[in-house]
């Protein structure tokens, strides 16, 4: 192995007696389950099932999200377990929610040596499977040494990501040695992939682009529906610091023009509900983690909760989307345009590079530079609600031209299963 391997190992096993107390501080702090803490560090809390295991690693809530189509077209095949494994109680929580059936999920054990030997011990997968850009040393080499099949699907690789990695182009392409396959959501990413020293990748696009609409539970779609009541809606989701300040005064300048607009604010890290109301001052602020509804004077909704993001897509008309006007690299913009919202976003929109041109090139506009952009083309939005609802059917039709990634994925997904099988 590369030095820089060998480096890591060591640095982990000799960190390995501080794990408990370092997980135990993040228990105190809200960020890990008191129940299940022992998954993290390898200890299973469920018997492994007979037959073949599929085992699907994603950071976060959207990694695990993106998974879903794929789970739910692996699981038709009898005989076959799906384990999930995420880092995060968001993930946990909404994966509670969202599995199918059958399907089991459990927290990633940290990445020191033996809390993944015991998990491998435990669960023996037949073949891993590494969400989006997850690429951990001693998870990803110990399970290629006890000859799980790996891949890493819907792969993506940001330009800063990829230049912190070509500083250890040796240990990179070790690392990506150990998967069988790499499946690229891009050209760009495939690129950057071969440079670090990968054999063997493939575009086969992003399942975000076949995943399911967003959710919405249908009585409280109704009962926001009925507390805006036909009212202008401006929607901001996703957004990061940085972005509020430039959001709040849209709304000020619209609302010359539109005395009843009112303006939703989706913040992408719900905590940052209080700091949203306290940039709005003097304007009429309610927050949805209080349990409220908007009222007739109410001028901005901080909707601070997880997992209703659906709910105001399917409010909204059009959606400013986060993480864009900042160095971020943009929110994902398939999940609004395919439920029918037109979609507005800075220039930072790397992360989806590909969705956001889909998705521009068929409205035929939606790229905003800066808080007078936003103003100019959602003011056009309001006043012709027609246009609106076109631009909202061309967004969708953009989305759905970026497709097929999901059959790609699970034809490789089978052939690794069987390769597994004969060896």
């Amino acid at each position: 192995m590369p030095f820089g391997l060998n480096a890591y190992r060591y640095a982990t096993f000799m960190l390995a007696p501080a794990a408990p107390l370092l997980l135990r501080e993040r228990m105190l702090r809200g960020k890990e389950d008191p129940k299940r803490i022992s998954e993290r560090l390898g200890h299973a809390c469920i018997p492994r099932p007979e037959g073949a295991l599929i085992w699907i690693h994603g950071a976060s809530v959207g990694e695990c999200l993106a998974a879903l189509p794929l789970i739910d077209a692996l699981r038709i095949q009898p005989g076959r377990t799906i384990l999930v494994t995420s880092g995060t109680l968001t993930s946990a929580r909404i994966m509670a929610e969202r599995l199918p059936a059958g399907v089991l999920h459990q927290f990633a054990p940290v990445d020191t040596p033996g809390a993944v030997r015991r998990f491998l011990d435990h669960w023996r997968p037949d073949i891993g499977l590494f969400v989006d850009s997850e690429i951990w040393p001693n998870m990803v080499r110990d399970a290629y040494a006890r000859g799980v099949r790996l891949a890493l699907i819907n792969g993506r690789m940001s330009a800063r990501s990829h230049k912190g990695w070509m500083r250890v182009r040796r240990t990179a392409a070790a690392l990506l040695s150990c998967y069988d396959v790499c499946l690229a959501q891009d050209r760009e990413t495939a690129d950057r992939l071969h440079q670090l020293g990968a054999q063997a990748v493939e575009i086969t696009g992003s399942l975000k682009a076949d995943a399911p609409p967003l959710p919405a539970d249908a009585p409280k779609l109704a009962a926001l529906q009925a507390a805006v009541d036909g009212r202008p809606v401006l929607l901001a989701a996703q957004t990061h610091p940085g972005e509020d300040e430039t959001i709040l005064p849209v709304h000020d300048i619209l609302r010359r023009g539109h005395p009843d607009l009112l303006t939703i604010v989706v913040p992408r890290h719900p905590e940052r509900g209080g700091e949203i109301a306290m940039l709005c001052a003097t304007r009429s602020a309610v927050r949805r983690s209080d349990g409220a509804l908007p009222a007739r004077d109410t001028a901005i909704y901080i909707a601070d909760t997880m997992g209703e993001l659906g709910l105001f897509y399917r409010l909204a008309t059009f959606a400013f989307v986060g993480g864009s006007l900042i160095p971020h690299g943009g929110q994902n913009p398939l999940e609004p345009a395919r439920l029918g919202c037109a979609v507005l976003a800075g220039p930072h929109t790397e992360n989806f590079t590909e969705a956001y041109n889909a998705i521009f090139t068929a409205q035929g506009e939606g790229r905003v530079a800066s808080s007078a952009d936003i103003v100019a083309l959602a003011d056009r939005l309001l006043i012709a609600p027609h246009d609106a609802r076109k631009m909202a059917e061309n967004a969708a039709h953009g989305a759905s031209t970026l497709a097929g990634a999901l059959e790609k994925t699970r034809a490789v997904v089978e052939a690794l299963l069987a390769g597994h099988a004969r060896a």
